[in-house]
């Protein structure tokens, strides 16, 4: 596409608020509730990581697409989000071993996006105003698009892991590897599954609605419970599966939407956040080593702190420092730890990559 035939487009905010920018390859209409993300790189992991499924988007680097894609730099099978909002969208690259232009990959999978829009404007917009739904369009008729805006359904209380989640159970890693996992797949990123694998581990990926039962037919030495989009709220088999795993005291790790399910499988409140977290520089800090981290989040619900501090049977163990809000906890006299954040990605430090091993270490302790 040359450059100066793109056409007009708009995002338009649910309170009626208007950016003008150019359409990115398809003409066409996107909905979904906005956000930003803070990274100045990984953009093709941002756009394929499941979690992100049902939103729109908006990149605070200034360029996008300037690397191109790679077959191997995806973290599902396809793009999640639901459109693109970027300042300055690259439709050349320069990386050697890219596989491809960014243009190019978002015509083959029919993704929506638009650029030219002043992101900053847009941040700090919706950074006081809170995340919001929000629409991108190349339909210029504003009254249009505010009715069908408002028909889209609002990201509290909305269940998305059955839009993500595998359809029917597969293995990932070696069959003679020492460990065996059942994971439960409420938005899994591929990531997560080949740092388990190379610790030792054989995994059993399972659909989100999957019984406490069924999964342990595999006998596993250990649960996980992924991350995933939307809210946690209305994932009660997830959360049925989180309890009967703790009854039986069975070695369990959750990373993000699995760590906010155990908390809701323990009474614990979690919350829709203002803006939530979303960006590969994030610290935390580590309660119990009193050590600093710099963490990949994708976010907009939290589990409450209040209720976690009141809790006789639970532990906070790590805490945003930007917020103060609870970013890991463990369950005293059960088997069992998740953290807010992402140990898997690993946006230069590799900070967090401990806790796949201390799972690990859990579960050689559970088999003695």
């Amino acid at each position: 596409m040359k450059y100066n035939q793109r056409k007009k487009a708009i995002l338009l905010l649910a309170d009626g608020t208007i950016f003008e920018g150019k359409s990115i390859g398809r003409d066409g209409t996107a909905f979904g509730e906005i956000c930003y993300n803070t990274g100045m790189t990984g953009y093709q992991e941002v756009f394929t990581d499941p979690s992100y499924f049902g939103q729109l988007m908006l990149t605070t680097n200034a360029h996008i697409g300037n690397y191109g894609v790679n077959d191997n730099e995806v973290e599902s099978d396809s793009i999640k989000i639901s459109g693109l909002v970027c300042k300055n969208f690259s439709f050349n690259y320069s990386r050697e071993d890219s596989s491809g232009s960014l243009e190019n990959y978002f015509e083959k999978e029919n993704v929506m996006a638009i650029s030219d829009i002043d992101t900053r404007a847009v941040v700090r917009y919706i950074r006081d105003k809170g995340a919001m739904n929000a629409v991108i369009s190349t339909n210029t008729d504003i009254e249009d698009l505010k009715k069908q805006l408002s028909e889209v359904p609002q990201m509290e209380g909305l269940e998305l892991a059955s839009k993500v989640s595998t359809k029917e159970p597969y293995f990932f890693g070696e069959e003679t590897a020492q460990y065996k996992i059942s994971a439960l797949d409420i938005g899994i990123k591929k990531n997560i599954l080949r740092n388990l694998a190379k610790r030792g581990c054989y995994i059993k990926v399972f659909p989100y609605n999957t019984s406490f039962e069924t999964m342990n037919e595999f006998k596993p030495d250990g649960f996980f419970l992924s991350n995933g989009p939307g809210d946690p709220t209305p994932l009660k088999e997830a959360q049925e599966v989180a309890k009967k795993v703790l009854q039986n005291n069975i070695p369990m790790f959750g990373i993000c939407l699995g760590h906010q399910v155990i908390a809701l499988a323990n009474g614990i409140s979690t919350y829709k956040m203002h803006n939530g977290h979303r960006g590969i520089n994030h610290p935390v800090k580590n309660l119990i080593s009193g050590k600093g981290e710099v963490t990949s989040q994708n976010h907009g619900f939290v589990v409450k702190r209040e209720d976690v501090e009141n809790h006789p049977e639970l532990e906070m163990t790590h805490v945003h420092l930007n917020d103060d809000t609870l970013a890991g906890m463990r369950i005293k006299n059960k088997n069992c730890f998740s953290v807010q954040y992402h140990p898997e990605a690993s946006p230069g430090p590799h900070d967090s990559s401990y806790l796949f091993d201390q799972f690990i270490e859990n579960i050689a302790k559970s088999k003695k």
